[in-house]
Formats: C-alpha cells, sequence, structure tokens
C-alpha cells in the first residue's frame, strides 16, 4: 500500500542519514515553530526520567531564560533502554511550528524499531508551560532549551530530525556547536548526523510560495461561471490535501492531535518571519553531514530548502 510503501521510504531515508561517513555537509547552506493546563509538572530542581510503560518514559526538565524566569518542558523518550547505545545512538525529534507540538512525529516509531527516540515539546505547546510574555521566545532561547533538554538527559551521542521549524532549530544548534570554543570538549553532547525535512532557508521565501500556491488553487478550482467562490475553509482543505498532507484524505489522528494542542503565543511563519539562514562562521569547526529533504508537492518548495 502507499502507506507501507512511504513507511518504507522514510526508514530507508532515516537509515541513509544515519550511515553518512565523512562527507561534505550540506546544512550550511540550507537549515535550513492550546496549552494542556491540567498537565503535572515536577519539582524546579527534577528532570528525573518517569516510567509510563515498559517501553517508553515521560517527565519534564526546568529551562530558565535572562530575565530569572523558569520554565518546564515535557518530554517522551521511545525505548529508553537503549538511550545510551554505542552501537545505535538515539534520534532526537525536533517539532515544527513553531508551537505545533510533537504528537504528529509520533509515527517515527514504527518506522525506527530498535533506537531511542526523544521527543519533547518546545516552549509554548503541548504538555510544555505557555508562557504570555512574547518575550520568553526566540530561536536563540530554544536553541538553548534543546542544549539543557540534552545534558539533563544525560544525551551525549544522537542523530537530529527536525522537521519544519524543527529544522531550522536542528541548523541554528548544529551551527551555534561549531562556532562554540568549547565544541571539542569529551564532555559535551555530539550531533552524529541530521535530517532536515521540509525546513525552509528563508521564512519570507517561503510565504511567498505559500501565496503563490494558493493563488494557483484559486484558479484551478474556481467555478466556470466566475460567479461562485470557494470558502476559505475548502481553499484551507484543497491546500492541505494538495501542499500538506496527501497520503489520506482525512487529516492523520496524531496530527489531528497536535494541532489541537498547539500554543497561541508564538506560532507560524509570522513568529519568526525574518528569519534567514547563515552559512557559520569561517573558523567554525565542521558541521554534522545532514541530510535536506522535502515532499515533492510541499509548499516548502525546492528553492526554499
Amino acid at each position: 500500500t502507499m502507506v507501507t510503501y512511504l513507511r518504507g521510504l522514510v526508514c530507508y531515508l532515516l537509515v541513509a542519514c544515519l550511515c553518512l561517513s565523512r562527507s561534505v555537509a550540506t546544512a550550511f547552506a540550507t537549515p535550513s515553530s492550546a496549552t494542556i493546563s491540567s498537565h503535572k509538572k515536577l519539582s524546579s530542581s527534577s528532570s528525573v526520567l518517569h516510567a509510563s510503560s515498559s517501553t517508553t518514559n515521560e517527565g519534564y526538565v526546568q529551562v530558565s531564560r535572562s530575565d530569572g524566569s523558569e520554565h518546564q518542558l515535557a518530554y517522551r523518550i521511545v525505548r529508553p533502554m537503549n538511550l545510551s547505545s554505542q552501537q545505535a545512538a538515539p534520534i532526537v525529534a525536533l517539532h515544527g511550528g513553531p508551537s505545533v507540538p510533537s504528537n504528529y512525529l509520533y509515527p517515527l516509531e514504527d518506522v525506527i524499531p530498535y533506537r531511542s527516540i526523544v521527543f519533547y515539546d518546545q516552549l509554548g505547546c503541548g504538555k510544555s508551560d505557555e508562557p504570555t510574555d512574547i518575550s520568553q521566545y526566540s530561536i536563540e532561547d530554544s536553541v538553548q532549551d534543546l542544549e539543557v533538554l540534552l545534558k539533563k538527559l544525560g544525551v551525549r551521542k544522537f542523530h537530529l530530525y527536525g522537521q519544519s521549524y524543527g529544522g531550522i532549530l536542528a541548523f541554528e544548534y548544529m551551527k551555534s556547536v561549531a562556532e562554540s570554543s568549547s565544541s571539542d570538549s569529551q564532555d559535551d553532547a555530539k550531533c552524529l548526523s541530521a535530517i532536515l525535512s521540509s525546513a525552509p532557508s528563508n521564512v519570507a521565501q517561503v510565504e511567498g510560495e505559500f501565496v503563490r500556491l494558493l493563488d494557483e488553487l484559486k484558479k484551478t478550482h474556481s467555478k466556470d461561471d466566475g460567479k461562485e467562490e470557494l470558502t476559505e475553509a475548502q481553499l484551507q482543505e484543497l491546500f492541505r490535501t494538495n501542499h500538506q498532507c496527501r497520503i489520506t484524505p482525512e487529516m492523520p489522528p496524531k496530527l489531528k492531535e497536535a494541532y489541537a494542542n498547539a500554543g497561541t503565543v508564538w506560532r507560524g511563519t509570522d513568529a519568526i518571519k525574518e528569519y534567514v539562514a547563515t552559512p557559520p562562521e569561517v573558523d567554525a569547526s565542521r558541521m554534522p553531514s545532514s541530510l535536506i529533504l522535502r515532499g515533492e508537492y510541499d509548499f516548502v518548495s525546492e528553492e526554499c530548502v
């Protein structure tokens, strides 16, 4: 079936990236985003794993901001017993949006049966805190949150998978490490490779592509008599089935879950509309090898990655 084929393709691409050796990294040129109020928080100093099943651990880690404020980030680790594996390093999955939580990435568990996978909801969405102060959010803060998460969970060697805004975050994290004078320390976490999936290198450019594709749909599906226009809901559904999620007529349940728990304070391309990926500094260390991919009909077009 098409779903089986797609799962196999995703698995093949993941394995291909995880097996990359010393080929030239392309990541420098391309990067390249409603809170559950009843979630249970840990104490401010706690990052202890809590077993919810034999194969999954969930909990919270605390992050802070320069103004002294503290927030909780929710994480979920699949196959936690393999987290320190030397033969099969874990995958750290970074969701998009900004502020569309990790639920829609959970199917990765089904195509990667032997590695630990670390999911977490970035600040402002899912089970993590959602401060209303917009100053608590930025790409730089998100990079620092990732660093804190890796350290508190004891993740040392890992692969990154970043989807959409998550790909921007993965790129900026790798660039930050490459530009850091202490990045060669044996105590530092080490990213072995990355997959940047539908991650835009220029947000303004991808917004322009969105408008172009939307206009094309309007023209293609306009009524012959020119009098009856598509409703906004019909147009958005056409866009989804053509350029966002084509494999099923209905939105997949995990994607529905993610949208239902998306944040509202710092969300979507408006939150990062000025972002443009830039190469690392000339004296930076080598960045990890990366696989850049996108869907054939994705609105994050070939020119945008």
